[in-house]
């Protein structure tokens, strides 16, 4: 039973990763709402009272002054280079429905798109796939999971018959004797869940960690093996052909519980142990030392992005399933397979109707009984549904071209920076008639929008999520949304409306989990027996779980382990697949010599949209870096701290560098959380698994080469130049049907402010030293900007200047005297051209300290 929470305490879940650690929310101030203080709850069983610096910090967001409070809309409707401006919601929604009313009646059902994220309540992904279906009546519809959690569900079902990442509860870890973990670092990702390894490291179990870098959780571990990116296949296989030239398969188990191991047995004869040790680097006593491991009193293996992100994903996580059904693991005490979910509702977010092939419950869109079951609880006819949609890459990848989505709408997701060649992926949005986004903050998605929807945060809202144990958990809601704020249930229903479909859905996320509750009932993620006062009792119910009750039976009590018995497949057995290794899409040459790899910070979450905001140190020191191993640092003649170029065929990133040798010599590694720039995913391969559609963000090709010193910070602010092409972009629909704006007419003024209170501490008046990345403006191409006027305030009892410069070369000096202020109308400053990076710095005698009041106005044209 759950303890009874704090007096006036909420109690909720942390809005992140997956692990959904449970926390209590309450009012610093008894009896009025927000600001709100967060504790751990102690007894919640994945993070038994622990938190990470992003949980910790997590509250910080709900009062962010750069929150969205107020729809945005386009000055000149149809021209996303014009400014935005606030609107009623009145008259945003009507902006939404006009547009995806003329692209449909223009180009069809399936002119317009849905892309939701894995960070959605259950209730908002059940709705938003049902709003596509209903309300839109477009098979266009997938989402952010595909980017992470696809090749291991699909090598999942296929072998299984079900998908759910922790087939366990995370608290079996603690118990298994051995723990391989390949392309996974939760020391980093899900700090709290290392309390349950640690405790079997402290009980004498022994763990592996498969990764090109020694990261902390490898540092940790009993053995770490380091292969070359995009070789995890032929590690498996090599495994595996060692344990049955050993004998130690587990002949018993294969015969009884399983189908296909001749193949499989026959397909891994060639992976004897030296060519293994060949492609992947991998010492052949490693391979020995971690079977005999394997084939301890319990082993469980469990693989994460680092294994599933490449362009052979599914048949990687496949390898891995197939050693642990050859060793007998799935469904013994303690042991197993399982995939580590990432964002914070992965699970749920894949479960109900997101999936462009998918219907509620993992439901198949292409099944005609599944049809006629969801149609029933919708009150829809079966043949109204449409049928299945294409991946996400592959809908961003057509939009705004023949045949592709011409409308897009999208919810808590970042793609340009989170999409693979993001530069193609920026390219297509904006050839898009029109682009919607809902979110809390101006990601650098939501900037190339039309409209911009603001949306309740987390503890601002009801609903359900499910952890990557499959435990079906509730959101609480600690305080309300600001005035004016709305959440995404409010905006479907409303939208519905307008399109006529209104009377198919409903704004009350109560409502909306009774109606995933009957959706669900009889499929794979059966929630039909969960309750909100089940989760309220039991901490969480864990799925499937169907309702037993509707003939006086007890209550089901949920599935915490699956397959201790049988498989969900049609004959109960599990399935083995032969897989081959086979190199990456892409592999090093002469012009990209080296490896390139991608993955995440411990401060940092996805894309950044929220923890780059969170002003505590914890989150706000950590930068972009690329990891590179001190020989290749030496061979490029590359110091630490100096700016590096990565350059692939897609195109070009700067970081700054870290040299270490807790990586491969001939591989780089770079985190995803920022874009422009520092964009990760401006460098990485689109290149699509085809059974999953997962593209190859784990290991492409990519020359590395010194750009500049330590000190010059502006390369890290100016995008590099590259040779990437983007795809033509065709007119829009509302350019077409605005023929009377002219492309030979003046571009409208358009205001620009670097404005701000910032906290300094003076470095010296010998070198003008940044302030604040808000102090910076990149001048577009096309476009001039010209300085009109520069005020400023210095709180400190000494003399400090504000320095205006453009590409790092000084223009104005603006002293502000102590304790005093300054204006200064510019009138004679020079243009400024399209491409110029305008900066404000900071000279102040080294060791000052105080507070400075900017505002830095320009004007565009």
């Amino acid at each position: 039973m759950s303890a009874p929470p704090t007096s006036g305490a909420t109690r909720t879940h942390c809005p992140y990763c997956s692990l959904q650690c449970g926390i209590e929310l309450r009012p610093t101030v008894p009896g009025l709402p927000g600001p709100l203080a967060l504790e751990p709850q102690a007894d919640f069983p994945t993070n038994l009272g622990g938190l990470c610096s992003k949980g910790w910090t997590a509250t910080s967001l709900l009062d962010h002054p750069q929150r969205l409070l107020h729809p945005l809309v386009r000055t000149v409707r149809g021209d996303r280079s014009s400014p935005f401006r606030e609107a009623t919601w009145d008259e945003a929604l009507g902006r939404v429905v006009d547009g995806i009313t003329a692209a449909q009646a223009a180009y069809g059902r399936d002119a317009v798109g849905c892309f939701g994220g894995g960070g959605l309540t259950n209730e908002k992904a059940y709705a938003f796939g049902k709003f596509a279906r209903v309300a839109l009546r477009t098979s266009m519809i997938d989402y952010n999971g595909r980017f992470c959690m696809s090749s291991a569900a699909t090598a999942a079902n296929r072998t299984f018959g079900i998908d759910r990442g922790l087939p366990f509860p995370l608290s079996d870890v603690a118990r298994a004797r051995t723990v391989v973990l390949v392309g996974s670092n939760p020391a980093a990702t899900m700090p709290p869940a290392m309390q349950h390894l640690d405790a079997g490291r402290a009980d004498g179990a022994t763990h592996v960690v498969v990764d090109p870098r020694r990261t902390a959780t490898a540092a940790g571990s009993t053995l770490h093996l380091a292969p070359r990116p995009g070789t995890d296949l032929a590690l498996a296989n090599g495994l595996l052909h060692l344990a049955v030239r050993q004998g130690r398969v587990d002949e018993a188990y294969v015969a009884a519980r399983t189908r296909g191991f001749a193949a499989v047995r026959a397909g891994v004869a060639s992976s004897w142990p030296d060519r293994v040790e060949r492609i992947t680097g991998v010492p052949v006593a490693q391979l020995q030392q971690t079977l005999d491991a394997l084939t301890a009193e319990s082993a469980m293996i469990l693989t994460a992005r680092g294994a599933e992100q490449h362009s052979q994903g599914t048949d990687t996580a496949q390898a891995w399933i197939n050693l642990a059904l050859a060793l007998g693991l799935p469904g013994k005490p303690w042991s197993g397979y399982g995939t580590v979910t990432g964002q914070g509702n992965g699970q749920g977010g894949r479960e109900h109707g997101q999936k462009a092939d998918q219907l509620p419950g993992y439901r198949k869109l292409a099944d005609p009984a599944d049809r006629a079951h969801v149609a029933g609880v919708w009150g829809i006819d079966p043949d109204e549904l449409p049928g299945v949609g294409v991946s996400a890459f592959e809908m961003l990848d057509r939009m705004g071209a023949e045949g592709g989505v011409r409308a897009l709408v999208l919810m808590a997701s970042n793609l340009v920076v989170s999409a693979p060649d993001v530069n193609r992926v920026r390219a297509r949005i904006e050839a898009l008639d029109l682009f919607v986004v809902s979110d809390i903050f101006l990601s650098e998605t939501a900037e190339l929008a039309d409209v911009v929807l603001p949306t309740a945060q987390w503890a601002e809202e009801e609903g359900t999520m499910t952890n990557l144990e499959g435990r079906v958990i509730r959101r609480r809601q600690a305080l309300p949304p600001p005035t004016g704020v709305h959440d995404d249930l409010w905006v479907m229903k409303e939208l519905a409306e307008r399109l006529g479909r209104g009377r198919y859905f409903s704004a009350d996320p109560g409502e909306v989990f009774a109606e995933l509750r009957r959706a669900s009932a009889g499929g794979l993620a059966d929630y039909s027996g969960i309750t909100p006062a089940r989760i309220d009792a039991e901490q969480g119910v864990f799925w499937p779980c169907p309702d037993t009750t509707t003939d006086g039976g007890a209550p089901h009590p949920g599935t915490p382990r699956l397959f201790a018995e049988t498989f969900p497949t049609p004959d109960g057995r599990a399935v083995f697949r032969r897989v081959e290794h086979a190199e990456a899409a892409e592999t090093p040459d002469a012009d990209y010599p080296y490896v390139l790899t991608t993955g995440r910070l411990m401060a940092q979450y996805q894309s950044g949209t929220q923890t780059r905001r969170v002003p505590a140190p914890s989150q706000s020191s950590a930068q972009p870096e690329v990891q590179l191993h001190p020989d290749l640092a030496r061979r490029l003649e590359i110091g630490s701290r100096d700016i590096v170029l990565l350059s692939t065929r897609r195109g070009a990133a700067t970081f700054r560098a870290q040299v270490s040798d807790d990586i491969r010599a001939d591989t780089v590694f770079v985190p995803f959380h920022w874009g422009g720039a520092s964009a990760a995913n401006a460098l990485t391969n689109p290149a699509l698994d085809p059974h999953s559609k997962m593209p190859a963000f784990k290991a492409c090709a990519v020359a590395v080469s010194r750009l500049g010193a330590p000190d010059e910070d502006e390369l890290l602010t100016r995008p590099p130049v590259h040779t990437a092409l983007s795809a033509p972009t065709r007119p829009t629909l509302n350019q077409r049907l605005q023929p009377s704006r002219r492309k030979d007419l003046p571009m409208l003024a358009q205001n620009r402010f670097l404005q701000g209170v910032f906290a300094f501490e003076g470095a010296g008046m010998d070198k003008p030293a940044p302030l604040s990345p808000e102090l910076s403006h990149l001048v577009p191409e096309g476009v001039v900007s010209q300085a009109l006027y520069f005020r400023g305030g210095n709180s400190s009892d000494e003399l400090v200047s504000l320095v205006l410069m453009r590409d790092g070369v000084a223009m104005r000096y603006f002293p502000i005297g102590a304790k005093a202020d300054v204006h200064v109308p510019l009138r004679v400053v020079e243009d400024i051209d399209g491409g110029s990076l305008i900066e404000l710095r900071l000279l102040a005698p080294e060791g000052l300290t105080g507070t400075l009041v900017v505002d830095l106005g320009l004007v565009e044209h």
